[in-house]
C-alpha cells in the first residue's frame, strides 16, 4: 500500500527530513498552512508509516574516539537458512549500526561503529567465533567523512506527488 503525497505533504517530509525539533507552528507556518490541517497531515505521515521517528544527529567524536568500518561479508552457503541465520544474528551486535543484503559480488555490507581498530577487531572474532556463516569478509576503514545528509526526496518522490 503506497500513500498519496502531494506537494504540502512533500514540504512536509523535506523540512523534517532536516529539522526534526521544528515546532509544529514553524513547521506549519513554511509549509503555509494553520496549525490544524498541518497537524492531521503530520499525523497522516506518522500513522502510514512514512515517517517512522524522529531522533538527534548525534556527533560522537566530540565525546570520544571513533572509528566507523564497512564491511563486505560473502557467506559460506547460499540457502535461505544461512541468509535467515546471519540476518537474525545481526540484532545481537550494538556496534553494527547497519547491514545490508546486496546483489552482486558480496551477500551483506555492514555499517560498524567502534572505538578503535581493537574494539573492532574483537567484534570480527566474535562474529568469526559464532560460525553464522561467514567464508570472507573485507574491511574498510573510513579515513574521513565527506559528505553526509537526508535523502533527496524531492527528486525520489517528486514523480509521485500530484
Amino acid at each position: 500500500m503506497t500513500i498519496e503525497l502531494d506537494k504540502r505533504d512533500l514540504q512536509i517530509l523535506q523540512i523534517l527530513s532536516v529539522e526534526g525539533r521544528i515546532s509544529k507552528s514553524e513547521l506549519a507556518r513554511r509549509v503555509n498552512l494553520s496549525s490544524s490541517p498541518c497537524w492531521e497531515r503530520l499525523k497522516r505521515l506518522e500513522n502510514s508509516g512514512l515517517i517512522k521517528g524522529y531522533r538527534a544527529e548525534v556527533d560522537l567524536t566530540q565525546a570520544t574516539e571513533l572509528l566507523t568500518v564497512f564491511v563486505q561479508v560473502e557467506l559460506e552457503s547460499h540457502l535461505a537458512a544461512a541468509f535467515q541465520l546471519f540476518e537474525r544474528s545481526m540484532a545481537q551486535y550494538d556496534e553494527i549500526i547497519a547491514c545490508w543484503a546486496t546483489g552482486g559480488g558480496y551477500d551483506y555490507l555492514l555499517q560498524v561503529m567502534t572505538t578503535n581498530i581493537g574494539a573492532y577487531q574483537i567484534l570480527i572474532d566474535d562474529l568469526l567465533d559464532a560460525r553464522i556463516g561467514i567464508k570472507r569478509y573485507f574491511t574498510y576503514v573510513v579515513t574521513k567523512q565527506v559528505k553526509s545528509g537526508a535523502p533527496p526526496l524531492a527528486s525520489l518522490l517528486g514523480a509521485r506527488v500530484e
